[in-house]
Parts: structure tokens; sequence; C-alpha cells
């Protein structure tokens, strides 16, 4: 089997940020499928509680300085890398001052979910395909984790379908159970809008909340797998909504999960 390019795109990763269970999910797979001969890229915005002076982050500046269109707005991009200690695993981070350096992720000190938080996971998704597009990277699979990434399948699908770096990439959409009950203000559609998607792909949207985010990620998706976690009611409705596509179901963190993850990618890649 030639070596697989593996992107993967999450809201977190260890060691420079763990809130939920995808932090650890996001250090132990991708170095498992180095270890196993694919090529990584890890992709995860630069949320402000990281130190970067401490985790050693430094902006590339040859990748920096895209303008990223959310909604009639459009914001510049950072890029910042730092490398994982003690594995040979690089990770970008996507930054920009106006989403990323308030001191803390999805809520304020005051237990307040963030207004824009939707805007910032638009940001993010498409920050993270115009950089992989600068890098001149083509990944087999983009793997995408938690309803930050949610509309990157979509993306690929769409806009990005016809471009050289993204015209053979499969994707994978990891739902965990981090669901919240904030829902979006706004015009979500108009503001996660891109070239080739009308309002009727991004129907899923309008419900303006978590599970706007996860229908579109499992909809667009080339397979949808389920974290191995107790899953909300809610969230196992929406899961099962999808069961007939391809997916591995829920895949546990035990020893079979670099194996099962390892076979998913060749298949969808061949």
């Amino acid at each position: 089997m030639s070596k697989l390019r593996i992107l993967y795109a999450a809201t977190e990763i260890n060691p420079f940020l763990q809130t939920t269970k995808v932090a650890e999910f996001l250090r132990r797979l991708p170095q498992g499928m180095q270890e196993m001969g694919m090529e990584i890229r890890i992709f995860v915005p630069r949320f402000g509680i990281i130190n970067e002076r401490k985790n050693r982050l430094h902006e590339v500046v040859r990748l920096s300085g895209i303008n990223i269109a959310v909604g009639e707005d459009e914001k510049p991009l950072i890029i910042k890398v730092a490398s994982i200690p003690n594995a040979k695993l690089q990770v970008y981070f996507i930054d920009n001052e106006d989403y990323f350096h308030r001191k803390s992720v999805l809520v304020d000190k005051n237990d307040k979910f963030h207004a824009d938080n939707d805007e910032r996971a638009i940001f993010f998704c498409k920050g993270v395909l115009e950089t992989v597009k600068k890098l001149g990277w083509a990944p087999d699979i983009v793997h995408c984790n938690d309803w930050m990434t949610g509309l990157i399948p979509m993306y690929l699908k769409t806009t990005y379908k016809k471009d050289p770096i993204f015209k053979d990439a499969k994707s994978v959409f990891t739902i965990y159970n981090n669901e919240f009950d904030h829902k979006f203000e706004g015009d979500i559609i108009e503001k996660a809008k891109m070239l080739d998607i009308d309002d009727e792909m991004l129907a899923a949207l309008k419900s303006a909340d978590f599970g706007g985010f996860i229908k579109v990620g499992m909809e667009y998706s080339d397979s949808v797998v389920k974290s191995d976690e107790d899953f909300s009611e809610n969230l196992n409705t929406l899961f099962s909504e999808y069961s007939e596509k391809k997916q591995i179901g829920q895949v546990g963190a035990d020893e079979n999960l670099l194996t099962s993850y390892y076979a998913l990618y060749n298949e969808l890649a061949s």
C-alpha cells in the first residue's frame, strides 16, 4: 500500500489543550498512524488559553496573510506551528485576533457561551482548507473531529472538489458527546456559504445549533464514526438517521483503535 496522507482537523489536542476526550484521541491516533507509515498533518484552533511561549508556538509567515470570508466580513488568517514533545508530529494552529485571543475556549469566565462560536467554527474550517492548499499537500483522507469541523466535508464536496489538492480526498467525521444547548444568532447560512454552495445544501444549519453542524458533517462525509462515549438520546437519534452511511460505528479506545482506523483509511482511499 502506498503511504497515505491523513489530514486531521479537531478542536483540541494534548499537550496543548485538553477540555474533552477529543484531545486524547488526537494525541494518540495521528502518532499511531504515522508509526504505521502514514504521512500526517494536524490542524486545531489556537484558543487563547494555549500558552504560546511554554508550548513554543511560532508563526509561519509564508502561510499567514490569507483573508477568510465569514459572511460579509473578511478576517486575516494567522498560522502558527509547534511540535508535540517526544513525537515527530507538527501541529498547525489556526489563529485570528478577533476569534481566538480571548482566554477561554467556548464559554467565558461566567460560563456564558461565546456569541460568535459559529463564526469561529466557520473561520476554522475554511482556514484549514486554505492553508492546506497553500502548503501544496494533497491529503488522501481528511479526518474531522467534533462539531467545530462539521463544515469541512461539505466544503470538500463543493467549493474545493475540483481543486487538484483535494480532488481525491475522502472525509471521515467523528462525533463526540460534546453537545451544548446554545442557539447561534444571525444568518448562519450566509456566514457559512462559499462558491458552489446553495441554501439547500446548508439546510441542516437552519437549526443554528450543535445538531446543525453535526448533521452537515454526517451528510457530506464519506464515513461517520461515533466516539467511545455514552451519547445523549438526541445524539443517538442524529447518528441513527445517518446509519446507512459507511461507518465503523463505535470505535473503542482499545488495542483495536489503530488497526480499525488504518483499515478504514485504506478502504476509503482505494
